[in-house]
């Protein structure tokens, strides 16, 4: 290759996404010159692949209406690179941390990580669809580049056995590759041939494991009503005060004063007398 700059290397592709020829910049779906070239584009030239971000140059006017470039010639097909990671983190509450995943991810060399701060109960997760389509225009460009979708542990995934069958299904067809950093099945898995048991594999794990989770919840919250803690909120009436509310009500004291003398609301002491008024 005897261009220099990386525009020159990306131009002498035409692009997979907006189709501009070779020699020219990328465009809009307005028609203008696109600030950054779409990713799918530069991929193909091993020396950009994991920058994932290119500028288009000041000279090629990026947003100002596009014009075609001088022809080139298309260059021929580059070897292929070592793997693109795209890192994927999630945690389910703002409260929750979510550094050690991100840290995690970069010590694996993810060229870009998405995350996001979500619950598992929403179903549509922004940020996982992001790094889905970047792994998509990537291959959609190089069909051989080995691309991984990275993330720590699997539950990060999906909700359940259905949506990580699901999500195994689309990786499978699009030839974008699973790579886990820990738990049991930790390593890179492949979704065609062998790899796809494995998917299987991983989707039923992550539905045991939920199924496990639940089930010690409920037998610790069985065994500790049994021991006389029922879990929630303590009770606001304790049976002290319950015993002197109705000793003052017996003597004619109004509600109200006993309600403010013992520090309770109106309503939570007509439910411990009863609704005695």
């Amino acid at each position: 290759m005897t261009t220099k700059t990386p525009a020159d290397q990306v131009e002498r592709h035409v692009c997979p996404k907006c189709e501009a020829p070779a020699g020219s910049p990328c465009r809009t779906s307005k028609g203008k010159v696109s600030v950054n070239y779409h990713t799918g584009r530069f991929a193909l030239v091993a020396a950009l692949k994991a920058e994932l971000a290119v500028k288009t140059p000041a000279n090629r006017n990026p947003g100002k209406p596009w014009v075609v470039g001088e022809a080139v010639p298309e260059s021929a097909d580059v070897a292929l690179g070592a793997a693109i990671r795209i890192g994927y983190a999630r945690c389910s509450t703002v409260g929750q941390e979510l550094q050690s995943q991100l840290d995690a991810l970069a010590v694996a060399s993810c060229t870009r990580v998405f995350s996001e701060k979500i619950s598992t109960r929403v179903k549509e997760r922004p940020e996982l669809e992001k790094a889905l389509t970047l792994a998509r225009e990537i291959k959609t460009a190089a069909p051989g580049q080995p691309v991984i979708l990275t993330v720590v542990e699997m539950k990060r995934l999906a909700r359940n056995a259905a949506e990580l069958m699901a999500l195994s299904s689309a990786l499978q067809a699009d030839g974008i590759q699973l790579e886990l950093l820990s738990g049991p099945l930790q390593g890179v898995y492949d979704p065609n041939g062998a790899g796809a048991i494995v998917f299987a594999v991983l989707a039923v794990a992550a539905e045991v494991e939920r199924e496990g989770i639940r089930e010690k919840t409920l037998e610790g919250l069985e065994a500790a009503a049994l021991r006389g803690n029922h879990g929630g909120r303590p009770t606001v009436m304790d049976a002290d005060k319950l015993a002197v509310a109705k000793a003052r009500r017996e003597k004619g004291e109004s509600v109200t004063a006993i309600a403010k003398a013992l520090g309770v609301s109106r309503a939570t002491l007509y439910r411990a007398l009863g609704g005695e008024s």
